[in-house]
């Protein structure tokens, strides 16, 4: 056999090992309501800003692999940083549970107008594959007619259906649902007992 040959044949067969895995990117989902074609609600609702802890703040989705112990996995990433993932299904949510179509994304200084301004601060996002996912969040719901807040939190942990990263951004869609079905309570009370 021609020497040449086989060196280019091994050669080829150590660059395709060392090919890495192609990158795969997740985002997270609405509760999967339909959306509001006639709003039933003047209400009008700003979103944001979003905070998450510094830890989880990367693009790579970060999974809890002990007690004290996180790894960060190159290949499976969120497709927008999570604060913007989070403040968007927390808006689609809104829109369908508070029946209005005014409501949006948006830092305070563009908020003015609404009738409620909501702030998060995301405390704790663990990822645990194969398990469950857990979300503890501070909110502070800000109503513009008297200023007056109102804070509240949000803890919830949500099993994990599948070994797949897909089953844990699902999860985690699961959690911020529950998040934005309490801002949506909560807006209901304030306007109830302003009746």
């Amino acid at each position: 056999m021609n020497p040449a040959l086989i060196i280019s044949g091994l050669m080829l067969m150590l660059a395709a090992g060392c090919a890495s895995p192609p990158s795969r990117f997740y985002t997270l989902s609405s509760a999967g309501t339909a959306p509001v074609l006639a709003p039933v609600s003047a209400l009008s609702l700003a979103v944001g800003p979003v905070s998450v802890p510094a830890a989880v703040d990367r693009p790579e989705i970060v999974v809890s692999t002990g007690a004290n112990q996180v790894q960060l996995d190159e290949f499976n990433r969120w497709a927008s940083p999570l604060q913007d993932e989070i403040s968007r299904v927390v808006t689609e949510n809104l829109v369908t549970m508070l029946g209005t179509g005014q409501v949006i994304q948006s830092p305070p200084s563009l908020s003015e107008n609404a009738t409620y301004r909501v702030s998060i601060e995301v405390q704790r996002f663990e990822s645990v594959p194969g398990k469950h996912v857990r979300l503890d969040a501070v909110w502070t719901l800000r109503r513009k007619r008297d200023g007056k807040p109102t804070t509240g939190r949000t803890s919830v942990q949500e099993e994990v259906s599948g070994p797949d990263y897909g089953a844990l951004a699902a999860a985690h869609s699961r959690a911020v649902a529950r998040l934005s079905r309490d801002i949506a309570d909560e807006v209901r009370a304030l306007e109830s007992a302003s009746r």
